[in-house]
């Protein structure tokens, strides 16, 4: 991780704050306009590991009252872009190269995403970050990876 991550630095000086969570998602939210579509509230982001949840409500649903899966792919990506941030080391650079997901179950509630990679991951070339959705229950109803290509940064 770099020393100066900003994203990281800015999650821990909110979260100080009342209702910091919310207004760092909200600030976090406005780096892909997308992501506000579901609410989202980062609840939980340090190097390796990122966690997003966001309510159950009509905005968010299918034709069949549950959750839609491309809300519940928003949230897995912001809570990869929210790991990359937090945990990609100084003289790297990443982009998002595809996503591949599995719907294992009907998404009837509030959704948890969460991100997660391991540190000696992180070197150039292709790199899976492992995704999942959760109801709450602890069901998983969405479960993938996300394929970050991680690259030197130009001198």
């Amino acid at each position: 991780m770099s020393e100066s991550n900003y994203l990281l630095n800015l999650y821990h000086k909110t979260g100080a704050m009342p209702f910091g969570k919310r207004l760092f998602s909200r600030m976090f939210a406005r780096k892909a306009p997308y992501f506000a579509s579901i609410r989202p509230l980062v609840t939980e982001l340090r190097p390796n590991f990122c966690e997003v949840r966001f309510a159950k409500r009509r905005k968010v649903e299918n034709h069949i009252g549950t959750v839609h899966v491309i809300a519940i792919c928003n949230a897995l990506e912001m809570a990869m872009g929210g790991l990359a941030e937090a945990t990609i080391p100084r003289h790297l650079r990443w982009i998002p190269r595809g996503m591949q997901v599995d719907y294992t179950a009907k998404a009837t509630s509030d959704i948890r995403a969460t991100a997660e990679t391991r540190p000696e991951d992180w070197k150039p070339g292709d790199l899976p970050v492992t995704v999942k959705a959760f109801r709450d229950d602890g069901t998983v109803v969405v479960q993938g990876t996300i394929t970050l290509h991680v690259s030197e940064k130009p001198k």
